[in-house]
């Protein structure tokens, strides 16, 4: 890869999500982008940029969802979580009474663990929150993770990170080797596709904005 590969590439990024490399990333851009580009049928990065360069959309997308971390678990790190249900929920519970609505938004979401431990945690407070509107939108810039995240369906190593075994008794069924969320629990959570770069207008307004999985790696 050339300084004028590197170049293009980061700026590329930087325009299309966001991701800033910093100039020792470039062995982070090589292990992500060669197999794509042995992919795409040509031998290294430098023909994948001109075929980039030649108008590829697709190629361009694909190139922009390889280089984005999809590193995420349930109930991640334990503490914004024990806060959420602990402190959050109660206060919400008491400031929005009069209309009995909540919106959340998880920006990044990811294969979806963490919007579905926040469903898990509302499903806890059924009670309180009966005859409530729950919103909980998730969004993400890769279709392809957002179709993993509608399925609900994770393997035994996801589940077995984060996620506590009477959640997972409680929430889950199996399916073959595989374990789905059920479907009352997946219903509560709304997919879109979304770059963060975009206007949020659109979005609309929130009581809760979990944004971990950005400002981690950004």
């Amino acid at each position: 890869m050339t300084p004028l590969d590197y170049e293009y590439l980061q700026k590329l990024l930087k325009d299309r999500s966001g991701l800033v490399l910093s100039a020792d990333k470039k062995y982070l851009l090589e292990s992500r982008l060669l197999p794509l580009a042995r992919k795409a049928g040509v031998p290294g990065i430098t023909d994948l940029v001109q075929k980039m360069k030649a108008g590829s959309d697709s190629l361009i997308n694909d190139v922009v969802e390889a280089m984005t971390t999809n590193e995420t678990f349930f109930f991640r790190d334990k503490t914004p979580f024990d806060h959420f249900k602990d402190s959050v929920i109660p206060e919400l519970i008491k400031a929005r009474a009069g209309r009995k609505s909540l919106r959340i938004w998880c920006a990044a979401s990811s294969t979806g663990q963490e919007p579905y431990s926040l469903a898990m945690l509302l499903k806890e407070k059924a009670a309180e929150l009966a005859g409530w509107r729950i919103e909980i939108i998730a969004t993400d810039l890769s279709p392809e993770v957002l179709e993993k995240c509608k399925a609900g369906l994770y393997t035994q190593f996801e589940v077995q990170r984060g996620l506590p075994i009477q959640l997972l008794v409680k929430y889950f069924k199996q399916v073959g080797t595989m374990w789905q969320l059920n479907a009352d629990v997946r219903s509560m959570v709304q997919f879109r596709q979304f770059n963060l770069l975009q206007d949020f207008t659109a979005l609309g307004k929130f009581d809760v904005i979990f944004c971990r999985n950005v400002l981690i790696y950004f």
